[in-house]
């Protein structure tokens, strides 16, 4: 009994001489360790929370685009914006409240919105858009050179044939008629590459795509 109470002395001796070497530093990772938990569950709360807040938010926005009023439109889409630019929420009520405000005739708001949306929104899909859209408006204005400027991002591959297309309209309109048949023909070649022109409604963008180019002389 004597030798054990020895060896389990000498074990505690070892213990005690190694706790005082490293003790701190398994302390310190203990706690870091307990730290980044709590700081993991609170982040993850928060995103929860920042989520839930903005879907309650965005669906006060649909309710006010729903009742055509623009400035109720314009306010819930500011507050997503503001507040929840980390969300898919805000790029979303951006293009909806950019809409709304190009219908009611606030082609200045709508603008800002969309540049907003071309530059922050999450998701490669929505400022594909939102620059598509954009580029529209400037159209409508006459701001050729600012509406190119838009289409000159590489887009996602379903957005490609539209962006073509859109660069075909604004030449046209510039009276750059050999540039527009490029661009429409670029167009339809993306189209056909990307989906194979299968689907029907494929099919009747195919034929809008090929009268405009056949209204500029040209041949796909």
């Amino acid at each position: 009994m004597a030798v054990y109470d020895l060896e389990e002395q000498e074990q505690l001796d070892e213990l005690k001489t190694w706790w005082k070497q490293y003790g701190n530093l398994v302390t310190g990772i203990v706690v870091a360790a307990a730290l980044a938990m709590v700081a993991w569950q609170g982040w993850t709360w928060w995103q929860r929370n920042q989520a839930a807040q903005a879907g309650a938010a965005y669906a006060q926005l649909e309710q006010a685009v729903a009742a055509h009023d623009p400035q109720r439109t314009n306010e819930a889409a500011g507050e997503l914006i503001d507040k929840f630019s980390g969300t898919a929420y805000a790029g979303l009520a951006a293009l909806l409240s950019a809409k709304v405000q190009a219908d009611a005739g606030d082609l200045k708001t709508a603008k800002l919105q969309l540049t907003w949306a071309a530059e922050h929104a999450k998701g490669q899909e929505l400022r594909d858009l939102a620059r598509l859209r954009l580029g529209a408006v400037l159209l409508d204005e006459k701001a050729y050179g600012d509406a190119l400027q838009q289409l000159t991002a590489e887009p996602a591959a379903p957005f490609a044939p539209r962006y073509a297309e859109e660069r075909g309209d604004i030449l046209a309109a510039q009276g750059k008629t050999a540039d527009a048949q490029a661009a429409y023909a670029a167009a339809l070649a993306k189209l056909d590459a990307e989906k194979g022109g299968a689907d029907q409604s494929l099919q009747q963008y195919r034929q809008v795509l090929q009268i405009k180019l056949d209204a500029l002389g040209g041949k796909s």
